[in-house]
């Protein structure tokens, strides 16, 4: 069987790379294998959100682009997957003739016999019929190593909390968790491939077994700790409603589970919480920060805001600048609000004005921006236990410091540092990727830490706290 090029261009979050990870592993078995070069492609995927308007706007204006692909080629096969394919179906089609196939959140492990279907009649399909369950993709095979040590792998799908603002109930469905032995057995076979972090994946991974009767997300997490070759396990997203005292607990006696949590929070404002149908208030999300500290001093807290929500008022929006100093967040993603129009927010009166948005949100980003700082600025002088994950993304960095070669990892606490040898280093070999590396931080900026090699891979285990000075 003669191999045929996949290019699968992913938008949006965490769940649409994974969700494009496993579009790639399903069609392997019929001949396709990855590219990264569009026009050598035969057959282009994209993989569509549809949480904001931005992202959907930007997955129409890619899609658009390939038109003219088409025409060239008239052989190129066109795909449509994800949130967006979810939530137009048909229209996608009637919207885009060069479009050949449309797939929703719950048909990826039906992706052969749909592309198989479109090329033997030349037809084009669309299938967005929901599951009830997970249906599993066959993982016999293994997975081929890629060079990738931090994986993701989703432990569940779907959500129930049906938040005011949020599609994501309508466009992936009922919440659903997959069994805990499935998800297992993926990590192992990632682990033999070569993955030493995992980020285990739900839109509320609080919350994971309750409707099956599983063992909970606590649990699930003991067994995936002692998981052989595994170093680091990472998950998102935790929702503040469902978060147990077990799970907060598991970061205090879990050696592999790194000391951050992203939690999201959305506004600072009760009124704004409750309009949003979030379930918790302002205090209950300080107290839980506040146990979540006192359990694991050093972990950093990251969270989610949304500003210019439909009745959000000046004291709203005060409010939200207030949580944000109280809490101190290591860091976090803020959005305008924008109307979805399958979600109960968009049918809310007193829309706030888009100047008005605009302003808010870089209040906010400019307060917490202060925060990233002065917290970054807190570990010059630490070692910190680094995965090395590759050379560094910053181009012409080595050049302008003149300290040769630069790599780049992340902390246990998330936070994303590019080092060079240390003076004091071992100077060969240069570091591999996936080694543990101790880094002295030498200095601090808004998004990254930089520092310099002190130390290599070592026989002990430093517990992945967040400092870790050296022996």
């Amino acid at each position: 069987m003669k191999d045929k090029k996949l290019y699968i261009n992913t938008i949006g979050c965490q769940m649409n790379v994974y969700d494009s990870d496993r579009i790639a592993r399903v069609l392997a078995p019929v001949g396709y294998r990855m590219t990264d070069t569009l026009e050598a492609a035969d057959l282009v995927i994209v993989n569509t959100c549809a949480i904001r308007a931005k992202a959907e706007q930007k997955a129409f204006s890619f899609i658009g682009r390939l038109a003219k692909m088409k025409r060239r080629n008239p052989d190129l096969l066109i795909g449509v997957g994800g949130c967006v394919a979810q939530q137009e179906g048909d229209a996608i089609l009637s919207r885009m003739p060069h479009v050949d196939l449309v797939f929703g959140t719950h048909a990826i492990p039906r992706l052969p016999r749909i592309v198989g279907k479109v090329t033997s009649g030349r037809t084009r399909v669309v299938d967005v019929v929901a599951s009830d369950e997970i249906d599993e993709i066959d993982l016999a095979g293994g997975f081929q190593s890629d060079g990738q040590v931090s994986r993701f792998v989703t432990i569940m799908q779907g959500c129930d909390n049906y938040c005011t603002y949020c599609v994501v109930p309508y466009v992936r469905g009922a919440e659903m968790s997959r069994h805990p032995d499935q998800i297992l057995s993926e990590i192992q076979s990632l682990v033999r491939s070569g993955m030493r972090e995992v980020t285990l994946l739900g839109q509320n991974v609080n919350s994971y077994g309750r409707k099956e009767g599983l063992p909970s997300f606590a649990a699930l997490l003991e067994q995936v700790n002692d998981v052989e070759g595994l170093r680091r396990i990472r998950f998102t997203t935790s929702h503040p409603k469902d978060l147990s005292e077990d799970l907060m607990a598991a970061f205090g006696r879990l050696d592999k589970l790194c000391p951050h949590i992203h939690l999201p929070v959305q506004s600072g404002s009760d009124r704004v919480l409750k309009r949003m149908n979030r379930k918790y208030t302002r205090q209950i999300y300080l107290d839980r920060v506040e146990r979540l500290r006192r359990i694991r001093p050093d972990i950093a807290v990251t969270s989610d805001f949304i500003v210019g929500f439909p009745g959000e008022s000046t004291a709203d929006f005060e409010d939200t600048l207030s949580l944000v100093e109280t809490v101190a967040f290591d860091s976090i993603f803020a959005f305008m609000y924008s109307d979805r129009e399958i979600a109960p927010a968009s049918r809310f009166k007193t829309k706030i004005d888009e100047n008005e948005k605009k302003d808010r949100l870089q209040k906010l980003l400019t307060t917490q921006e202060k925060i990233t700082l002065a917290k970054n600025r807190m570990l010059v002088g630490t070692h910190q236990e680094i995965m090395v994950e590759g050379g560094s993304t910053r181009p012409g960095l080595a050049e302008s410091l003149d300290e040769g070669p630069q790599w780049s990892g992340r902390t246990p606490g998330n936070k994303i540092v590019n080092f060079s040898l240390g003076g004091d280093a071992d100077p060969a070999p240069p570091p591999r990727v996936g080694e543990m590396v101790d880094v002295s931080i030498e200095k601090a900026f808004s998004h990254s830490l930089r520092g310099g090699l002190v130390r290599r891979e070592r026989s002990h285990d430093c517990s992945g706290r967040e400092e870790c000075h050296a022996a």
